[in-house]
Protein backbone atom coordinates (compact mmCIF):
# COMPACT_ATOMS: atom_id res chain seq x y z
CA UNK A 1 0.00 0.00 0.00
CA UNK A 2 1.46 3.78 -0.72
CA UNK A 3 2.10 6.31 1.98
CA UNK A 4 0.50 9.18 2.54
CA UNK A 5 1.41 12.56 4.47
CA UNK A 6 -0.36 14.44 6.23
CA UNK A 7 2.79 17.77 6.67
CA UNK A 8 2.47 19.75 9.90
CA UNK A 9 4.23 23.63 9.94
CA UNK A 10 3.94 25.93 12.99
CA UNK A 11 0.37 27.56 13.24
CA UNK A 12 -1.52 24.30 11.46
CA UNK A 13 -5.07 23.94 12.05
CA UNK A 14 -5.53 21.54 14.88
CA UNK A 15 -9.19 20.06 14.03
CA UNK A 16 -8.63 19.80 10.27
CA UNK A 17 -4.60 17.73 10.51
CA UNK A 18 -5.84 15.25 12.97
CA UNK A 19 -9.48 14.70 11.85
CA UNK A 20 -7.80 13.64 8.83
CA UNK A 21 -5.06 11.85 10.63
CA UNK A 22 -7.77 10.14 12.41
CA UNK A 23 -10.47 8.95 9.54
CA UNK A 24 -7.68 8.16 6.84
CA UNK A 25 -5.89 5.59 9.79
CA UNK A 26 -9.64 4.11 10.95
CA UNK A 27 -10.44 3.67 6.85
CA UNK A 28 -6.76 1.58 7.07
CA UNK A 29 -5.21 4.10 4.91
CA UNK A 30 -1.23 4.26 5.67
CA UNK A 31 -0.95 8.04 6.59
CA UNK A 32 1.72 9.55 8.36
CA UNK A 33 2.72 13.28 9.69
CA UNK A 34 5.31 15.15 8.89
CA UNK A 35 7.13 18.24 10.32
CA UNK A 36 8.80 20.56 8.15
CA UNK A 37 10.51 22.36 11.05
CA UNK A 38 13.88 21.05 12.78
CA UNK A 39 11.95 19.11 15.09
CA UNK A 40 8.77 16.64 15.37
CA UNK A 41 6.69 18.57 18.14
CA UNK A 42 4.89 21.21 16.46
CA UNK A 43 2.24 23.57 17.10
CA UNK A 44 -0.77 24.60 16.01
CA UNK A 45 -2.57 27.51 16.11
CA UNK A 46 -4.70 27.63 19.32
CA UNK A 47 -1.29 25.72 21.33
CA UNK A 48 -1.77 22.17 20.80
CA UNK A 49 1.37 20.25 20.26
CA UNK A 50 1.55 17.48 18.23
CA UNK A 51 4.54 15.14 17.57
CA UNK A 52 4.94 14.27 14.43
CA UNK A 53 5.29 11.00 13.05
CA UNK A 54 8.65 11.95 10.34
CA UNK A 55 10.63 15.19 9.70
CA UNK A 56 10.19 15.90 6.26
CA UNK A 57 14.02 17.04 5.72
CA UNK A 58 14.85 12.96 6.67
CA UNK A 59 12.33 10.64 4.76
CA UNK A 60 12.05 10.09 1.19
CA UNK A 61 8.89 10.77 -0.75
CA UNK A 62 8.93 8.10 -3.65
CA UNK A 63 5.68 7.61 -4.74
CA UNK A 64 2.86 9.34 -2.32
CA UNK A 65 -0.91 8.42 -2.63
CA UNK A 66 -1.83 11.62 -0.93
CA UNK A 67 0.18 14.99 0.25
CA UNK A 68 -2.05 16.25 2.82
CA UNK A 69 -1.93 20.08 3.77
CA UNK A 70 -4.15 21.23 7.01
CA UNK A 71 -4.81 24.82 7.04
CA UNK A 72 -4.76 27.84 9.85
CA UNK A 73 -2.71 30.77 9.92
CA UNK A 74 0.48 31.31 9.81
CA UNK A 75 0.26 27.21 9.31
CA UNK A 76 -0.69 27.80 5.95
CA UNK A 77 1.64 30.55 4.79
CA UNK A 78 4.43 28.33 6.56
CA UNK A 79 3.73 25.53 4.37
CA UNK A 80 3.74 27.64 1.33
CA UNK A 81 7.41 29.39 2.12
CA UNK A 82 9.05 25.74 2.54
CA UNK A 83 10.27 25.41 -0.64
CA UNK A 84 10.86 21.82 -0.72
CA UNK A 85 7.35 21.04 -0.05
CA UNK A 86 6.36 22.60 -2.85
CA UNK A 87 8.54 21.09 -4.92
CA UNK A 88 7.28 17.68 -3.52
CA UNK A 89 3.74 19.37 -4.32
CA UNK A 90 4.14 20.11 -7.94
CA UNK A 91 5.94 16.74 -8.84
CA UNK A 92 2.57 15.34 -7.32
CA UNK A 93 0.32 17.32 -9.09
CA UNK A 94 2.56 16.35 -12.12
CA UNK A 95 2.16 12.54 -11.15
CA UNK A 96 0.07 10.07 -12.83
CA UNK A 97 -1.68 8.72 -9.94
CA UNK A 98 -0.72 11.43 -7.10
CA UNK A 99 -3.51 13.18 -5.47
CA UNK A 100 -3.47 16.24 -2.87
CA UNK A 101 -5.82 17.21 -0.54
CA UNK A 102 -5.88 20.40 1.01
CA UNK A 103 -8.35 22.37 3.06
CA UNK A 104 -9.49 26.28 4.78
CA UNK A 105 -6.24 28.59 3.65
CA UNK A 106 -3.90 25.80 1.85
CA UNK A 107 -5.98 25.62 -0.99
CA UNK A 108 -5.36 29.28 -2.01
CA UNK A 109 -1.90 30.39 -0.36
CA UNK A 110 -0.44 26.95 -1.14
CA UNK A 111 -2.12 25.48 -4.01
CA UNK A 112 -2.95 28.40 -5.73
CA UNK A 113 -0.03 30.69 -5.36
CA UNK A 114 1.30 27.54 -6.73
CA UNK A 115 -0.82 27.88 -9.98
CA UNK A 116 -1.31 24.38 -9.21
CA UNK A 117 -5.56 24.95 -8.87
CA UNK A 118 -5.63 26.15 -12.72
CA UNK A 119 -8.75 25.49 -14.50
CA UNK A 120 -9.86 23.19 -11.11
CA UNK A 121 -13.08 23.74 -9.39
CA UNK A 122 -11.80 24.58 -5.79
CA UNK A 123 -13.33 26.05 -2.46
CA UNK A 124 -11.15 27.60 0.32
CA UNK A 125 -11.64 29.65 3.83
CA UNK A 126 -13.74 32.50 2.51
CA UNK A 127 -11.58 35.86 2.00
CA UNK A 128 -8.95 34.10 0.32
CA UNK A 129 -10.53 33.28 -2.72
CA UNK A 130 -7.97 35.93 -4.78
CA UNK A 131 -5.33 33.71 -4.21
CA UNK A 132 -6.92 30.80 -5.68
CA UNK A 133 -5.13 31.77 -9.09
CA UNK A 134 -6.90 30.90 -12.63
CA UNK A 135 -9.34 28.21 -9.94
CA UNK A 136 -12.95 28.03 -10.48
CA UNK A 137 -14.38 29.06 -6.99
CA UNK A 138 -16.73 27.22 -5.15
CA UNK A 139 -18.54 28.02 -2.23
CA UNK A 140 -19.35 24.15 -1.59
CA UNK A 141 -17.85 22.95 1.91
CA UNK A 142 -15.52 20.14 -0.52
CA UNK A 143 -14.56 19.98 -3.66
CA UNK A 144 -13.00 17.48 -5.76
CA UNK A 145 -12.00 18.13 -8.88
CA UNK A 146 -9.29 15.16 -10.52
CA UNK A 147 -6.37 14.73 -8.42
CA UNK A 148 -7.59 17.43 -6.14
CA UNK A 149 -9.69 17.38 -2.67
CA UNK A 150 -9.95 21.09 -1.37
CA UNK A 151 -12.19 21.82 1.56
CA UNK A 152 -13.43 25.33 2.93
CA UNK A 153 -12.50 25.19 7.00
CA UNK A 154 -12.96 23.78 10.18
CA UNK A 155 -16.65 22.38 10.07
CA UNK A 156 -15.95 20.77 7.04
CA UNK A 157 -12.47 18.47 8.20
CA UNK A 158 -14.77 15.85 9.27
CA UNK A 159 -16.42 15.98 5.24
CA UNK A 160 -13.18 16.28 3.73
CA UNK A 161 -11.47 13.49 5.44
CA UNK A 162 -14.21 11.11 4.50
CA UNK A 163 -14.09 12.32 1.09
CA UNK A 164 -10.38 11.55 1.12
CA UNK A 165 -11.71 8.18 1.42
CA UNK A 166 -14.34 7.79 -0.90
CA UNK A 167 -11.85 9.12 -3.34
CA UNK A 168 -9.07 6.13 -2.12
CA UNK A 169 -11.32 3.48 -1.03
CA UNK A 170 -14.88 4.19 -2.53
CA UNK A 171 -17.67 5.13 -1.24
CA UNK A 172 -18.66 2.04 0.69
CA UNK A 173 -15.22 2.35 2.87
CA UNK A 174 -16.46 5.76 3.67
CA UNK A 175 -19.62 4.65 4.97
CA UNK A 176 -18.07 2.46 6.67
CA UNK A 177 -15.90 4.68 8.86
CA UNK A 178 -18.66 7.19 9.24
CA UNK A 179 -21.26 4.28 10.75
CA UNK A 180 -18.53 3.53 13.27
CA UNK A 181 -18.18 7.56 14.44
CA UNK A 182 -22.49 7.61 14.40
CA UNK A 183 -21.95 10.02 11.88
CA UNK A 184 -24.63 8.37 9.49
CA UNK A 185 -27.68 6.05 10.19
CA UNK A 186 -26.73 2.38 9.03
CA UNK A 187 -28.31 2.90 5.35
CA UNK A 188 -26.54 5.27 3.05
CA UNK A 189 -29.54 7.48 3.12
CA UNK A 190 -27.77 10.57 4.79
CA UNK A 191 -25.21 9.95 1.96
CA UNK A 192 -26.88 13.10 -0.40
CA UNK A 193 -25.76 15.57 2.27
CA UNK A 194 -21.47 14.84 1.67
CA UNK A 195 -21.25 12.64 -1.33
CA UNK A 196 -24.11 14.13 -3.65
Amino acid sequence: MKESFLFLAQGFEEIEALTAVDVLRRAGISVKTVSITSALQVEGAHGVTVNADLLFDNTLFPSPEWLILPGGMPGATNLYEFAPLRGLLERQAGAANGRIAAICAAPAVVLGQLGLLKGKKATCYPGFEEMLKGARVSEAPVVVDGKFVTANGPSSALHWALTIVKETKGTDAAVQVANGMLLYPKSDAGLGYFFG
